[in-house]
């Protein structure tokens, strides 16, 4: 019998999610953010329920683009990193993916390529990861139109740093560089909206979101839960119940003996651990929920198991199904109590879990 360890995936949540994004999105489309396996949900059932809705996907890499063909979708697919092979560009051409450029070797690499695909500039407004810097743009466009390339140019694309913190004015300052970078060209798309920006009052998104956590039910902002902005849990993350025992007042559980009961106390192992992609670091304290009622971890969480307290659901026994993430215990609880965020968890569930999908 396989482990009942699994990742049940509400494929509806999903779409409803991304109907919540459109909501959000005032007049701009929106392009659904799917790499990383899907947010760990899996993407080629998270791009098949999506299908009729989204009229452009957007991914990390040309690999994570082919699944989504693979699984016989026709929707542009945006490679928000670009290429990392020139001859990488062809195929893009071929296969209607859309790479964001943001280097000057991926500019060579296009000078060179026979076949020029749609595709999008990065602009640098302050993130410091990838992009052209604002100053660079018109010698980038100079370049282009030299090569002929420029008529295959779609528009500008920016990432916000703290997007997450509506206190932060760091987001209306990249938007302004953004708006004064791209002003000669105003006939080009622009793309600046990822998960947080939807929840940002007055904050133009101008022609294309893309949202990504918030499809899945995690929250982008801080201090809030998915929930709380309207948002549904499409993963509930379950692992059976595989023994009970009572821990006697003074005894202690699991390695490193962390945890010392202070009273006789019913506990219960579960079999999922860091293994699973569960976090080590979520200690005592932790909520997980059996049979609607809500219980916490207790002691350190290993590699196949974890144990929880089971003093708030008397009834439980053995071969219950417990949820550790899911619609009574939201995943940005769990993360919070790990030191860490949703997006984490979500893509850190590792293959030995079963996804299920309704």
């Amino acid at each position: 019998m396989p482990r009942s360890t699994v990742a049940r995936i509400d494929l509806e949540a999903l779409r409803r999610n991304y109907q919540t994004a459109c909501r959000c999105a005032g007049g701009a489309q929106v392009m659904a953010v799917v790499k990383a396996d899907g947010y760990g949900h899996g993407i080629g059932p998270v791009v098949s329920a999506l299908n009729s809705l989204v009229p452009k996907f957007a991914v990390a890499c040309l690999k994570e683009a082919l699944a989504i063909r693979a699984n016989g979708l026709e929707q542009p697919v945006v490679l928000l990193q670009g290429v990392h092979a020139g001859e990488d560009l062809a195929e893009c051409a071929q296969q209607d993916f859309e790479p964001v450029l943001h280097s000057v070797q991926q500019l060579e690499w296009l000078e060179l390529s026979d076949q020029l695909p749609a595709f999008w500039l990065k602009v640098n407004t302050g993130m410091n990861r990838l992009g052209f810097h604002p100053g660079e743009l018109a010698g980038v466009m100079i370049r282009l139109e030299a090569m002929k390339a420029s008529e295959r140019l779609l528009g500008f694309v920016t990432h916000f740093a703290c997007a997450d913190d509506a206190e932060n004015t760091m987001t209306a300052d990249q938007t302004s560089v953004f708006e004064q970078a791209t002003a000669s060209w105003p006939g080009l798309m622009k793309s600046v909206g990822n998960s947080a920006a939807h929840f940002l009052a007055d904050q133009p998104l101008y022609d294309w979101s893309r949202p990504g956590i918030m499809l899945y039910g995690g929250s982008p902002v801080i201090g809030k839960t998915g929930p709380e902005l309207g948002l549904e849990p499409a993963m509930s993350l379950e692992a059976p119940l595989i023994s009970t025992r009572v821990v006697r007042a003074g005894e202690s559980v699991g390695y490193g003996a962390g945890w010392v009961a202070d009273r006789d106390t019913r506990m219960g192992m579960v079999a999922i651990g860091y293994g699973d992609g569960y976090p080590r670091h979520a200690g005592t304290n932790t909520p997980a929920a059996i049979n609607g009622r809500r219980i916490r971890l207790i002691g350190r969480v290993s590699m196949d198991m974890l144990a929880v307290d089971l003093t708030g659901a008397p009834e439980a026994r053995e071969g219950d199904s417990v949820e550790l993430w899911g619609r009574t215990v939201g995943v940005d609880e769990v993360a919070a109590c790990a030191g860490t965020i949703s997006y984490e968890l979500l893509t850190g569930i590792t293959a030995r879990v079963a996804r299920q999908y309704r």
